[in-house]
């Protein structure tokens, strides 16, 4: 059968994060993508200039008619805006025994806040005991915990094992926003990983967050377990990271190269 896989998030329509940074993930690797629209954004690589989040009617509309047609092999979370949504978005995955990679999206790259602050509880309350894989970046962690992001590798673990108390069954610490040339991603549950990449100096970051959690469950729908999918995620994100500036879009943080080896394959 053919591998889908579902993601529940925000539109950017600068196309280099959310629902379009995640469907051309899931095209790169392999895997057919299906999309439910939680909030529009109207978005370029500078900024983030209005957010509008959809009612929780047609974001439950949309879940009820996916999973109605549609043989959804994993699920990647994003963008939600506001907890009604978040409460609609557990009520349709709640029982349905797919994994769940949750990128707990709350700023854009350029600083423009995604995550109403009232919506947090709900998200750690509703969404992560349904997490197969949780993919906080450091100020996302900080937030989740109420503790601020941590500021060693020993603090992220810390903060790791915090975060799987509260039900998901995987946490992947994201290393981008600490220090250093070396960026060190840990991944923690029933057995810890570390996935280390030398930091590639770039201004061309925007959608990172979003890709990788899109990899992670493109690898899930495939069939791979945890540790092979976000393996396998880690050296994409990495290739597209590489890639970025080889594309010329907009004049602010632009976004990776998700067909970094199919574009690189035809030139």
């Amino acid at each position: 059968m053919t591998a889908i896989a579902l993601t529940i998030a925000g539109s950017d329509s600068g196309g280099g994060a959310g629902i379009q940074a995640d469907l051309k993930t899931f095209s790169a690797l392999g895997v057919y993508g299906a999309s439910v629209l939680t909030a529009v954004t109207a978005q370029n690589t500078r900024a983030v200039t209005a957010v509008e989040t959809l009612s929780p009617a047609i974001v439950r509309a949309q879940i009820e008619t996916v999973f109605d047609d549609l043989a959804v092999r994993a699920v990647k979370i994003g963008m939600l805006g506001d907890p009604a949504v978040i409460r609609v978005v557990a009520d349709g995955l709640r029982g349905r025994g797919l994994p769940v990679v949750l990128d707990p999206v709350m700023v854009a790259k350029s600083g423009d806040r995604l995550l109403a602050a009232e919506a947090i509880a709900a998200l750690r309350s509703e969404l992560l005991p349904l997490a197969t894989v949780l993919t906080p970046n450091l100020p996302e962690a900080g937030e989740l915990l109420a503790t601020g992001p941590a500021g060693d590798p020993a603090g992220r673990t810390v903060q790791g094992r915090a975060l799987l108390a509260l039900g998901p069954e995987w946490v992947l610490m994201k290393g981008g926003h600490a220090e250093g040339q070396v960026c060190t991603d840990l991944l923690l549950g029933p057995k810890d990983h570390s996935l280390t990449a030398p930091r590639i100096v770039t201004r061309n970051t925007h959608g990172t967050g979003c890709t990788l959690s899109a990899a992670i469950a493109a690898g899930l729908a495939q069939g791979m377990d945890v540790p092979q999918a976000v393996t396998r995620a880690h050296g994409y994100l990495q290739g597209a990271i590489a890639a970025a500036d080889t594309l010329h879009i907009g004049s602010g943080h632009g976004p990776v190269h998700h067909f970094h080896a199919l574009w690189a394959a035809k030139s």
